[in-house]
């Protein structure tokens, strides 16, 4: 009952019981330069969270000078939530069990148009109206790819009917609503974070540029080189019930926090997580928001830009491309959609020394955060990649400390290398 009450689900007395690792792919952290209990300060780390029963389940992929330091997971995809029957069958999470990562699309999606601007598909600086002419509606003509990239396009907040999942099924449909979505305010002037809108028009612009589907383009530009099994916006019908399901947890959402959430996305938090949950959302297209990966994998995707765009001999970026990617566009700065201080460049939220989503002293950080509690990031300074996915999903909750914790730790543990 008190579980119900706090949003918070049943945590085991025996915590190995529910946790899990990559057999095989963790490396002694004494090869890494790192105290031989590296790895284990930091999972205990993560056990803390995980204790706070916020989170169902929990993964993390953590990489060390390109090496796997940490490849773990902990408690349920499925079947554990706030007030769920003890005795209810409960799926456990692996390193192998795929989430969405919500937001953290983002910065895969801007690495993609960015990729398309190296290969001289388009350029960042076009107005988004050369590719996609009915854009122009409503004095849009002005709007920039960089602006989408930067948050400053005046149009970040979606209509309750983007969300519906008949029009996710439908691409011409979602195409329509954002040609004729009216801006709140002039391009380029304020800082305004588009939580689903930017995606779906750099997707279009994806999608006509290159003649293919995003899917396509990922699995092609990044699935088959990679090899990996998942990674990619949405999943085909078979897959639907192997991703972890979401569940909302915490405190029930209140004002501001949950009116500045819905303005974003349409509609109201707890809708969020059931339209993420539906089999019609989890296979559609929303590059903003439900590209489905696991930890390692989209750690993965972080080591091969902080190795210059290089993934095992395969040079995928120029490196001139991944440092563009990450120029400061954005210099804490209020955000007037999320009404905090941030750093922002074309496509990744950006690190800072006092006040950072991936912990203290972070400056050079580059990565994404994720609807509610998913983090993924780079850190050049640490040689460090970061990857945090869970299922649980609260709004505004006091644990949260135990999340920072964990960060904390992370970046005590991997300390500067002075890359």
């Amino acid at each position: 009952m008190l579980e119900s009450l706090l949003g918070t689900v049943a945590v085991p007395a025996d915590l190995a019981s529910v946790e899990s690792v990559r057999p095989g792919a963790e490396m002694d952290p004494r090869q890494l330069d790192l105290p031989a209990d590296a790895a284990d300060r930091i999972w205990q780390a993560a056990r803390a969270v995980y204790g706070t029963g916020i989170h169902p389940a929990i993964q993390l992929s953590v990489r060390r000078s390109g090496q796997v330091l940490v490849d773990r997971a902990i408690g349920h995809a499925a079947g554990n939530e706030p007030g769920a029957d003890p005795d209810a069958p409960k799926v456990l999470v692996t390193p192998d069990t795929p989430f969405n990562l919500f937001s953290a699309s983002k910065a895969v999606t801007a690495m993609v148009i960015h990729l398309l601007d190296q290969r001289h598909l388009l350029r960042v600086a076009d107005p988004v109206c050369e590719y996609i002419p009915e854009f122009a509606r409503h004095n849009k003509q002005w709007i920039t790819i960089r602006h989408l990239l930067a948050h400053r396009a005046g149009i970040p907040n979606l209509p309750p009917q983007g969300m519906r999942v008949e029009n996710l099924r439908d691409p011409k449909a979602i195409v329509e609503i954002m040609c004729d979505l009216k801006p709140s305010h002039r391009a380029g002037r304020n800082l305004a974070y588009h939580a689903i809108t930017g995606g779906f028009i750099l997707g279009e612009i994806v999608e006509r540029v290159t003649g293919m589907s995003l899917r396509a383009f990922m699995t092609r530009e990044f699935r088959k080189p990679f090899g990996f099994r998942w990674m990619n916006y949405g999943v085909g019908k078979r897959d639907v019930g192997r991703i972890a399901r979401n569940v909302q947890t915490g405190p029930a959402p209140f004002p501001p926090f949950s009116t500045l959430l819905q303005g974003a996305i349409g509609v109201p938090f707890g809708e969020v997580v059931d339209v993420s949950n539906d089999p019609g959302f989890l296979t559609s297209v929303v590059p903003s928001g439900n590209l489905i990966a696991t930890a390692d994998e989209i750690a993965r995707f972080y080591q091969m830009l902080l190795d210059g765009g290089e993934w095992k001999g395969l040079q995928i970026y120029d490196p001139r491309t991944v440092r563009r990617a990450r120029m400061e566009e954005a210099y804490m700065e209020i955000d007037r959609v999320l009404g905090l201080p941030l750093r922002y460049s074309m496509g990744f939220m950006l690190g800072h020394d006092w006040f950072s989503v991936y912990g203290p002293d972070t400056r050079h950080a580059f990565g994404h955060v994720g609807f509610t509690n998913i983090v993924t990031w780079a850190d050049p300074s640490r040689d460090l990649v970061v990857a945090f996915l869970t299922n649980g999903k609260p709004l505004v909750y006091p644990q949260l400390y135990y999340l920072w914790s964990l960060f904390r730790e992370i970046g005590s543990v991997c300390g500067k290398t002075g890359r």
